[in-house]
């Protein structure tokens, strides 16, 4: 599976990103057929402690599946959305 990760207006370092492939691809233990995923880390409003957001996409065949979580870091939003995204894997797996 390809993963493509984008920090929108900063610089992400390398043990977030090995953080963030590590998280997407245990993903790939439910459902092997994911073509790929997309992940867009922001910075949101700075006076708010919870300011950090994690969207990913994940691609598979047939259909694309999203989730976007905000916690106070980037590993807590990612793991959040990697959660969400799971429930949504094995929801369509069940499905065909």
């Amino acid at each position: 599976m390809d993963i493509q990760v984008h920090s929108v207006h900063f610089d992400a370092d390398r043990k977030l990103l090995d953080f963030i492939d590590k998280k997407i691809g245990k993903l790939e233990q439910y459902f092997g057929h994911i073509i790929n995923g997309e992940v867009f880390l922001r910075l949101g409003n700075p006076s708010e402690p919870e300011n950090k957001v994690a969207e990913i996409k994940l691609s598979i065949p047939g259909k694309e599946l999203f989730a976007k979580k905000q916690c106070k870091s980037f590993e807590e939003a990612t793991d959040l959305a990697c959660e969400a995204l799971r429930k949504q894997v094995t929801k369509h797996k069940e499905k065909k």
